[in-house]
């Protein structure tokens, strides 16, 4: 028996945050959701609560998921 790696990736994380994570609907969020030049990704007000929570104590703990936060936190500022 083999395990599975864990996947880090954007559909991933859109997994984690119980939002779709189909290319097309990432990219619609991507498009519909945009993020002023100085707000940190966890501050949006887009997010529920634990969305939020889960975003900060990854950045926080600077998990596995942080550099994909990272890279979703650069398309929000875009």
């Amino acid at each position: 028996m083999t395990l599975e790696e864990p996947v880090y990736d954007l559909a991933g994380l859109f997994d984690q945050l119980g939002l779709p994570d189909d290319p097309e609907s990432i990219d619609r969020f991507v498009e519909t959701h945009r993020l002023a030049p100085d707000q940190p990704i966890e501050a949006a007000p887009f997010w529920s609560p634990a969305q939020a929570e889960f975003l900060r104590e990854e950045l926080r703990k600077d998990a596995d998921w942080a550099e994909v936060i990272d890279e979703l936190n650069a398309l929000l500022h875009k």
